[in-house]
């Protein structure tokens, strides 16, 4: 009886195990977690995608040119920005769409690259994807207008390297003709009105940093520093051929001149050990001798600086109140740098090196300042370290005065983007005409070529064409004017001039009219 139970316990199949269940029905989403959403197609995917960037370029289009408007944000911190820079309108807009984010990534990239053009980058990829929905709603592949649309860039890349460019005539170097032909066109439209001053600070600021004949005019943007400085008009502002830092000097001693500088990436004080230890000390006598054996070390320390020739000390770290007392003694101008960032700037304008220890710098540690002084700008206090007028300086300060942080922000980022184009005009020369002239001439060349295409792609490399012209439309718009009359006297223009002949702007109507010129 045993034998057949055991016999019937092992003929019993096994138990079953849990099977997933599929609904069938839901069909895809049945895979997915609940909450997942499913777009495909062109209806629910593609259109969906240019719909956004459509918005997200709707947004900034209307900031374009000088007379573009400026956007009021605030930010998740509850941060409030006055701006029309199409850079600062993204990144605080915080995009989260993923097509609309890439757009937002790309003018990113534009900013870093360029500092300027972001809001071409968007509004041009806008009306790129807004002719593209019509071609869709047609009934082409997104393949064919994908096709047509890198067989139109190809020849717009000739285009531009052969006819559609122009070199500067003046050298880098040349503050008044490189103000008036590269800065001022890209301050102009952040600014209107301010464009002549800032461009010549701008223009000034970098001539200062960059290398002397016969070797070529470049440099590198964080060469030029902003350092923004509320109160005051904006005509107060000016170029220091150096540093300016917002601290006061930690001695009485507030200037030096042709002095010696040593820079210390630790704190002047008595040094620590790394471990604890206990001194037992008996008599009074041993605690004053305990005491003056580290004012001895400290005051050896700073003898032998000053024996090295050094007139400005500066120090990354704290500077005890003893310290002080021995640089007050030997006469240093002693200055507290609490940025690591602000040191490294420091030691490229004076040429130091920063040490770790504290004691006497090599010649070769050493820098050099023509002028090291304090000064108070507006009430605030300010050290400013400057070099001689006939010194090629590695680093130039351009000091911003407004009333407002809100235009002190606004007029930092037109510095950054005037200084952006110094630096690509140092590298190459060739300019192309604002104002919507480079695009409606695009636009013309573009439309002629797309003629002798054959296939469907023609149809997108017209609209290939058609998407230049969103510039001086916007242009016109933002200025007041009507955008068709414009966009159709523009076209007229270009398309009855031969070859290059033909460079009008949106200002057509009005030959003495400056409104519109070049810039993002």
């Amino acid at each position: 009886l045993g034998a057949a139970r055991s016999r019937r316990k092992r003929s019993r199949p096994p138990p079953t195990m849990g099977v997933m269940k599929l609904d069938e029905a839901s069909g895809l989403g049945g895979l997915l977690k609940d909450g997942t959403t499913l777009a495909e197609g062109v209806d629910e995917a593609v259109l969906r995608n240019i719909a956004a960037v459509k918005q997200l370029a709707d947004v900034v289009r209307t900031s374009l040119g000088p007379n573009g408007m400026k956007k009021l944000i605030i930010n998740h911190l509850g941060k409030t920005l006055v701006s029309s820079d199409c850079a600062t309108i993204t990144r605080e807009l915080e995009v989260v769409h993923p097509a609309a984010q890439m757009v937002a990534l790309a003018a990113k990239a534009q900013e870093s690259e360029m500092g300027d053009g972001t809001n071409l980058v968007v509004s041009f990829a806008g009306e790129l994807l807004a002719l593209a929905e019509e071609l869709l709603r047609l009934g082409l592949h997104t393949s064919e207008v994908v096709a047509g649309y890198e067989v139109a860039y190809e020849e717009c890349r000739r285009l531009v390297e052969t006819s559609a460019a122009r070199s500067t005539a003046a050298d880098a170097r040349e503050v008044e003709a490189i103000a008036e032909t590269v800065v001022r066109p890209v301050v102009a439209a952040k600014h209107e009105g301010l464009e002549s001053e800032l461009a010549l600070l701008v223009a000034r600021a970098c001539a200062t940093v960059m290398k002397p004949r016969p070797e070529p005019p470049v440099f590198k943007v964080d060469q030029v520093r902003v350092a923004k400085i509320r109160g005051g008009d904006f005509a107060a502002s000016t170029v220091c051929k150096g540093l300016l830092i917002m601290r006061d000097a930690e001695t009485s001693v507030k200037t030096a001149t042709n002095a010696k500088v040593a820079v210390f990436n630790c704190a002047i004080e008595v040094a620590s050990t790394e471990t604890k230890g206990t001194v037992l000390i008996r008599t009074a006598d041993e605690l004053l001798n305990y005491n003056k054996t580290e004012e001895r070390a400290l005051e050896r320390a700073v003898a032998e600086i000053a024996a090295a020739g050094v007139g400005l000390v500066v120090s990354n770290g704290s500077i005890s109140e003893m310290a002080r007392h021995f640089l007050e003694k030997f006469g240093l101008m002693a200055l507290r740098v609490p940025s690591k960032f602000d040191v490294r700037r420091l030691c490229q304008a004076t040429g130091a090196t920063a040490l770790v220890r504290l004691g006497a710098p090599t010649p070769e540690e050493l820098g050099r300042v023509a002028r090291a002084r304090v000064v108070e700008i507006a009430g605030r206090t300010c050290c400013v370290l400057d070099q001689d007028a006939d010194t090629t300086s590695k680093i130039a300060t351009v000091v911003l005065r407004a009333a407002t942080t809100s235009l002190l922000d606004d007029l930092e980022r037109a510095v950054d983007n005037g200084v952006y184009a110094v630096r690509a005009v140092a590298k190459d020369p060739r300019l192309v005409y604002g104002a919507g002239a480079f695009e409606a001439a695009m636009a013309s060349k573009l439309r002629a070529f797309a003629r002798d295409q054959n296939g469907l792609e023609q149809y997108a490399a017209f609209k290939f064409a058609e998407a230049f012209e969103c510039v001086p439309r916007a242009l016109a718009e933002n200025a007041g004017r009507d955008a068709t009359e414009v966009v159709a006297a523009l076209r007229s223009r270009h398309d009855e001039a031969a070859g290059d002949a033909a460079w009008a702007d949106a200002g057509v109507y009005d030959d003495d009219d400056d409104d519109a010129s070049g810039g993002d």
